[in-house]
């Protein structure tokens, strides 16, 4: 009988030390799945952006990297941007090389390659701003700036290269795989500004 009651009593308290320890807030924390957790923190930032689908679809790849870093969420989102807007140039460099394009779509593709070549330049150089150490105050805000202005520049010259087509005879098939392609690299660059706002703010209220 007295074997029967100390059973009890250590199962009672067993249970007991469980309940207690799980009220510490680092229980659920502990038992939740990281990489859950980086991704629903991708998607969450994603909301943010014009193309939330894009931006959750190409993020998510790397949610082990990122984690629940704004700052290397934005770095990863505009190196992706850096490697679509490169693999961009490369074809419509070789698409303007295509004989027998009408004059009008020829011009249009020269425009285009000397300005998707302007958008690496600047994303690239955007990269390497970002690269720097972060500090805080003016300095950051200044190259914050700095890397704001030249993400719009690029996205700027991606809309300019679709314009470029508009108003001429270009509706052909070369046409809409350009548009297609830089379409794709002005979604990716967009969500990339957004969330390099989003990490810029962050950082400033912090400051």
């Amino acid at each position: 009988m007295e074997g029967s009651y100390r059973f009890k009593a250590v199962a009672t308290l067993t249970i007991l030390l469980q309940f207690t320890t799980c009220m510490n807030p680092s229980c659920s924390a502990a038992e939740a799945n990281p990489s859950e957790t980086n991704t629903q923190f991708i998607k969450k930032s994603c909301r943010a952006t014009t193309y939330p689908r894009l931006c959750i679809s190409s993020l998510s790849t790397y949610a082990s990297k990122i984690q629940s870093s704004s700052k290397i969420l934005a770095d990863t989102a505009l190196s992706m941007s850096l490697e679509t807007a490169r693999s961009a140039f490369t074809e419509v460099t070789k698409l303007s090389k295509i004989h027998g394009l009408q004059p009008a779509e020829a011009a249009a593709m020269r425009d285009c390659v000397e300005l998707v070549g302007d958008s690496v330049d600047e994303i690239q150089r955007s990269l390497k701003e970002m690269e720097q150490p972060g500090g805080g105050g003016l300095n950051f805000v200044s190259l914050m700036n700095d890397v704001e202005t030249w993400v719009s520049a690029a996205l700027t010259d991606d809309d300019t290269c679709m314009d470029a087509f508009a108003g001429h005879a270009t509706d052909g098939k070369v046409h809409r795989m350009v548009r297609r392609r830089i379409l794709h690299v002005a979604q990716m660059t967009s969500n990339a500004l957004a969330l390099i706002n989003i990490y810029a703010s962050t950082k400033t209220a912090l400051s």
